[in-house]
């Protein structure tokens, strides 16, 4: 059976990834979607086979900031499926892709059958925690170009792509800062030869370059990732 295109569904011993197939339905993943809704109850589960998906907090005046991303290696909704509770973020569709569906109480009943399938879902969110965490660290103590830089190679990773589509109006949103910050470490990230912006897309073309000025959270985050999830 071919493996996967969400990594960690791709991680799964083939007998237990075989007993999930039947049961996962391919959709088209939309810029804008709102997979999650803070406080409302979760019908869903996506396993991203492109794209990316954001996970929000919402404050006055209509504002967000990101506290974390799922890619193609990940999954949205999975802890809030397994207590059958509801959402505690908001998920947005950031970068169109597909996923693979499951009901809610379809994957609680096969979380409980197969304990690898748990035990995965399990250590993904002690990532998304950890990735959380980061970013509150991050957020309160780097710099907009720092954690500019960090967010565009985050991307990366979770896109696999080099070909980031969006805007800067919601890049400043997604940062937490405004679009006048963003657009200025846009310039000068363009002129050091590190990106190439224009309308709507951003070409990351130096990643080394990109790399140095990134701060530590990049690093932090890609090796819990190393660490809570076994390779496919």
């Amino acid at each position: 059976m071919a493996k996967s295109p969400n990594r960690l569904l791709a991680s799964l011993p083939s007998d237990v990834f075989s007993a999930l197939t039947p049961h996962l339905k391919t959709v088209e993943l939309k810029f804008g979607d709102v997979l999650a809704e803070t406080g409302r109850p979760i019908r869903q589960v996506y396993f991203p086979y492109s794209g990316v998906i954001s996970l929000v907090v919402e404050l006055d005046a209509g504002r967000m900031i990101e506290t974390a991303l799922v890619g193609h290696d990940g999954v949205l909704n999975a802890a809030s499926a397994l207590d059958g509770k509801v959402s505690l973020n908001k998920g947005i569709v950031q970068m169109a892709g597909s996923a693979g569906t499951m009901d809610v109480n379809r994957l609680r009943r096969l979380a409980n059958e197969l304990e690898p399938f748990r035990a995965l879902l399990i250590r993904h969110e002690l990532v998304l925690f950890a990735q959380s965490q980061q970013s509150a660290a991050c957020n309160a103590s780097h710099s907009i170009e720092a954690r500019m830089c960090r967010w565009q190679l985050h991307m990366r990773d979770f896109a696999g792509s080099d070909d980031l589509l969006l805007t800067q109006d919601f890049l400043a949103q997604m940062l937490g800062v405004r679009r006048p910050s963003v657009s200025l470490v846009a310039t000068t990230l363009q002129k050091a030869g590190l990106i190439k912006y224009t309308r709507g897309r951003i070409r990351l073309l130096n990643i080394p370059g990109l790399q140095k000025r990134a701060c530590e959270c990049y690093g932090t985050v890609k090796a819990h990732y190393q660490r809570l999830r076994p390779a496919p």
